[in-house]
């Protein structure tokens, strides 16, 4: 598949853990670790966001093992899968634990680690492209830019309970991010947008909700804050999706690269 021995990669050694981020869903995103491993790996443990045409790339004879978690439908516990990454490495296996996005971003990644970790089951972290940024890349939107904006915050839209995070200081972010970017914000894009907005963020602000985002089903909204949570409903958008606040958004009417452009302007 690729030239490890060019590139110097590391060995996936048998008993050992990779923990690796496959990208937001086009299999060209996918970094030469990432490759490296699914070339190497006995056993794949992967996520519900992991597009089928990385799976493709697993190599002969390698068993792929579903642990995905989707908000609101049976999914295996936490626990469990950590457990099995544990158990699969103790027999001897190359174990890839691949998740989509990053591993670290909203992914769990950090929790799987720490429980190989203490475990003493060897590990490795490979970054992955977060939805976060590929997402609104597809689309068209830079999620920084100097003329507009030197900051961004990512957030996630649900707390591990499923409610919109108390954790979260909506206020601060609505006042001291020029952008911010929603993770899994859909069950709750209408309380959201109503404390950005209390908190001081214009409602005719532009965003834009991408849906299966770097995919051929890729489908982009672009709405008021205000109005984005009325809109993305009567679109019946999929899931997954990531949502861009701010005005970075305008910015799509011109970079709008791939060619598929708004279901609804701002």
């Amino acid at each position: 598949m690729i030239d490890s021995a060019r590139l110097q990669l590391p060995e996936f050694a048998a008993g050992s853990v990779w923990l690796v981020g496959a990208g937001p869903g086009d299999p060209g995103l996918l970094s030469a670790l990432a490759l490296h491993a699914l070339d190497r790996a006995d056993s794949v443990v992967y996520d519900a966001l992991v597009d089928p045409r990385i799976l493709a790339l697993a190599r002969p004879g390698a068993v792929l093992d579903y642990a995905g978690k989707r908000g609101g439908r049976p999914s295996p516990r936490q626990p469990d899968i950590s457990a099995r990454l544990v158990a699969l490495a103790r027999e001897g296996r190359r174990v890839l634990r691949l998740k989509g996005g990053d591993p670290c971003v909203f992914g769990r990644g950090g929790e799987e680690a720490l429980a190989l970790a203490a475990a003493q089951v060897p590990f490795r972290i490979v970054p992955g492209v977060t939805a976060g940024i590929g997402g609104p890349a597809y689309a068209g939107i830079p999620v920084t830019h100097r003329d507009i904006a030197s900051a961004v915050t990512f957030v996630t839209g649900h707390d591990r309970d499923g409610t919109v995070p108390e954790t979260v200081d909506w206020t601060a972010i609505a006042r001291g991010s020029p952008v911010i970017v929603l993770y899994m914000a859909m069950s709750h894009l209408g309380r959201i947008a109503g404390r950005l907005i209390a908190a001081g963020r214009k409602a005719d602000e532009p965003v834009a909700i991408i849906s299966r985002a770097t995919t051929p089903q890729q489908r982009v909204l672009v709405a008021s804050l205000a109005d984005a949570a009325a809109v993305a409903a009567a679109a019946r958008l999929e899931a997954p999706t990531i949502v861009v606040v701010g005005e970075v958004v305008r910015l799509r009417a011109r970079l709008d690269w791939l060619g598929k452009g708004p279901d609804s302007a701002a």
